[in-house]
């Protein structure tokens, strides 16, 4: 499985449906599901949790735990679907996840971090990768994240997803912590030079094809968030540009046709129309009428008895669109 060009997960936005409509417009970016937590998967409703379409492989499943012995329990279940990869995260800083002992603060404890991959490794045939920062709080030094890198490559992961912005887990929020402190790429430049025989994938501040490609001059991979959901359509020269398929780049309204077929069998077994149509609303970023199809789906999608009649009608308030 090529990591080249990765779709990072997010809470609240990257469920299966976002992952499907995703997959509509790239064939081999590595889709990513929201964190999902140990807890949830063991004392919670599993399947709701776990439940993929067969259509949006390949796709990573991130945990967050820092118990080796539920998270072994949790890849056992996990390992019943049709996952690509388990990525344990150790980036998160929101409270919630401090709270749970999981997140960034894995990094402040890479024995534990190393305990629980190893763990993973031991019971699950699939890859094991980590998500974490290059440091958090005032554990920001290179020697503190080559040491964490060490700890955990040692018990056998292989690839390291890295954020590269450190994690500050007191005074700023989560959507903070993606912004304000400062983004050092050369820090993971470096990391790729002393571990040579690791897989390293970039993450944080990458918003065009081009920054990718950039980046991929030195490293491994790259991952993508906030701009990959905010303007999906920047997905579209990935399975050309990334990963050089002789293919043409497909149509916005050719995106938006196949997903209303998607749409149209989720609400046939029940799926409100708004939990899906909400992954779309940048789809026509840049064209012509793309504000009025937002501000159509959104004020009409949400309605208790809204039918796929809504998207229709919004589609057709954008140039271009059918």
């Amino acid at each position: 499985m090529s990591r080249k060009f990765c779709v990072a997960p997010m809470m609240n936005w990257t469920d299966r449906h976002c992952r499907s409509f995703m997959r509509l417009i790239s064939d081999t970016a590595i889709l990513y599901t929201e964190m999902i937590t140990s807890g949830a998967l063991l004392y919670g409703d599993a399947d709701y949790h776990l439940q993929m379409d067969e259509d949006e492989s390949p796709v990573a499943l991130q945990l967050g735990g820092s118990d080796p012995k539920e998270l072994a329990k949790c890849s056992n279940l996990v390992d019943k679907y049709d996952y690509s990869e388990i990525n344990l995260n150790c980036g998160c800083p929101s409270d919630r996840v401090q709270n749970g002992m999981f997140g960034a603060v894995m990094m402040k404890n890479a024995k534990l971090t190393a305990e629980c991959v190893s763990s993973l490794l031991n019971s699950s045939q699939l890859p094991i990768t980590v998500k974490h920062r290059i440091g958090v709080d005032d554990f920001d030094s290179y020697e503190f994240l080559c040491d964490f890198i060490g700890t955990v490559s040692d018990v056998g992961c292989k690839t390291f997803i890295i954020h590269a912005r450190k994690a500050w887990l007191q005074g700023l929020s989560p959507k903070q912590n993606r912004e304000i402190p400062e983004l050092n790429y050369d820090r993971v430049y470096q990391l790729k030079n002393d571990f040579p025989d690791l897989e390293i994938v970039i993450n944080g501040g990458i918003s065009s094809i081009e920054d990718s490609i950039n980046h991929l001059k030195v490293l491994d991979g790259v991952m993508v968030g906030r701009e990959a959901y905010t303007n999906p359509y920047f997905l579209a020269e990935v399975d050309q540009r990334i990963y050089g398929l002789d293919k043409p780049v497909i149509k916005r309204e050719e995106i938006a046709e196949k997903f209303c077929i998607y749409i149209d069998n989720e609400m046939r077994k029940g799926t409100k129309l708004h939990a899906m149509t909400r992954h779309m609303l940048g789809l026509f970023r840049g064209v012509k009428g793309a504000k009025r199809f937002r501000r159509y789906l959104s004020e009409n999608a949400y309605s208790a008895n809204a039918s796929i009649d809504v998207l229709y009608k919004a589609l057709s308030k954008t140039e271009g669109a059918t």
